[in-house]
């Protein structure tokens, strides 16, 4: 099956499975899915979900959330990864978006990932599920699963998303994103899967005798 075969399998059996794609991180509006997705860095959705309620009851928007301080944040997220940086980064972030947009969240990458804590990544899912634009963020999962399923040679999470944006059509980018998230935390998770088991690996390489050994995001 040649790769480009193969994707048009992996987008076949992915909409099969999840023709719904809710977005995994609570939020109400572009600020509150900048702030969540700004949390989640080496955290579960599940955990930034448990925290964001009573830190966005605090700080609803930019304006109250530069109102609060860095100390108060981190009372809310301490539980998180890296919680102090976070803590910083989320004030400074709302201060920012006062200073330079108005107090909304901007709508380019440019301009998204010149905010503090704010990588291309997370730039990507912003522009993406607030605002419709096409992309294709990649995380630990899609990085994962682009290399098992013959899609990319893992050799850097660029070089993934350059492969697949090369792939499949523009249109299926948003959905795919996530789909490709929630088949990895379901069937070909990081220790339940070896490019041998899930089904997906299975019907994309029937032969296939040896795991395959993954590069890291």
């Amino acid at each position: 099956m040649r790769k480009k075969e193969r994707a048009e399998r992996v987008m076949q059996r992915l909409e099969e499975h999840y023709p719904e794609t809710p977005i995994p991180l609570d939020h109400s509006d572009p600020f509150t899915l900048l702030i969540a997705v700004l949390l989640s860095a080496q955290c579960t959705d599940k955990k930034v979900n448990e925290v964001t309620p009573a830190l966005f009851a605090a700080g609803p928007t930019p304006a109250a959330m530069a109102e609060l301080e860095e100390g108060e944040i981190l009372g809310f997220i301490r539980q998180l990864g890296l919680a102090k940086t976070k803590a910083k980064n989320v004030r400074r972030l709302a201060q920012l978006l006062l200073e330079r947009h108005d107090g909304a969240v901007p709508q380019s990458f440019e301009e998204l990932e010149a905010l503090p804590g704010v990588g291309h990544k997370t730039a990507s899912v912003v522009m993406s599920q607030a605002f419709g634009v096409p992309a294709f963020p990649v995380d630990t999962h899609i990085h994962r699963l682009a290399q098992r399923w013959g899609l990319s040679n893992g050799e850097n999470v660029a070089r993934t998303e350059r492969d697949l944006k090369a792939l499949f059509p523009e249109r299926a980018w948003n959905r795919l994103h996530l789909q490709i998230i929630f088949y990895g935390r379901e069937f070909c998770t990081a220790r339940g899967c070896d490019g041998r088991v899930c089904p997906l690996c299975r019907e994309l390489y029937p032969d296939r005798r040896k795991p395959v050994i993954t590069r890291k995001a």
